[in-house]
């Protein structure tokens, strides 16, 4: 990431710091800040496990969807992945108008932005909000922001008016997983010794020596909460083990 950003070449830069390694990110489409891997994604590598063999794998071959994978599904524990390709831009456009992205880059007093500066604002922003996972143990965003038809989001607003959405393909509207959590009241909940992050209530942490089955349970509390307040169902973004 930090090597594209001083070469100036664009695309990933709404992806700065998010934890984890360049193998794993195909597995999950991993996104942020209205970006997905997908998006630059031209070609990964890897070895079979049952026959010791180096496949490759184009983009549309992934079967990409929103956190999403061909190796999250049938392929699952099949293959582990030893190199991606990415096509870079040198002139990209920019993707600012997604969280509060344009606010934090209006602070620079800039007119115009590099790929830098959208990749410090993103860290900064990450940085005030997420903990850090070499001092507080989490796995991220815990949750997908779900996908509801609109006349669903029509019938929450009219009980809440302040319900966000972003557009999404057909007549469906992706609700922020955060805010439905932060509206049940969730946020700092604390089961065992796993919590809820009082800033950014879509990620678990394990605040006091929590076991796996502590995480499990306040994720499954929160799925319940949401479902009966909301009529939403909350799928889990991680991988259960």
């Amino acid at each position: 990431m930090e090597s594209c950003v001083r070469a100036n070449f664009g695309g990933i830069e709404n992806l700065s710091l998010i934890p984890g390694t360049v193998g794993a990110a195909p597995i999950q489409n991993i996104g942020a800040y209205g970006v997905e891997l997908k998006d630059t994604f031209e070609a990964l590598e890897a070895v079979n496990l049952q026959t010791g063999e180096i496949e490759y794998f184009l983009n549309n071959e992934c079967q990409f969807g929103y956190r999403d994978s061909i190796f999250k599904n049938e392929l699952r524990d099949q293959y582990i992945i030893t190199n991606v390709v990415l096509r870079m831009a040198k002139t990209p456009v920019l993707n600012t108008q997604y969280g509060n992205i344009q606010k934090e880059l209006e602070r620079i007093g800039k007119k115009e932005f590099t790929i830098k500066d959208v990749s410090d604002a993103i860290i900064k922003i990450r940085s005030e909000k997420l903990p850090d996972p070499a001092k507080t143990g989490n796995a991220g965003s815990f949750f997908k922001n779900p996908i509801i038809d609109k006349d669903l989001y029509h019938a929450i607003k009219v009980s809440y008016a302040d319900i966000p959405s972003f557009d999404n393909p057909g007549n469906t509207l992706k609700i922020p997983a955060a805010w439905l959590i932060e509206k049940c009241g969730l946020k700092g909940v604390q089961h065992g010794g796993a919590a809820v992050h009082l800033n950014q209530p879509l990620v678990l942490i394990n605040k006091d020596h929590a076991s796996g089955q502590n995480i499990l349970e306040l994720a499954e509390m929160i799925q319940e909460k949401v479902k009966t307040t909301f009529g939403i169902l909350l799928e889990m973004e991680v991988r259960i083990v």
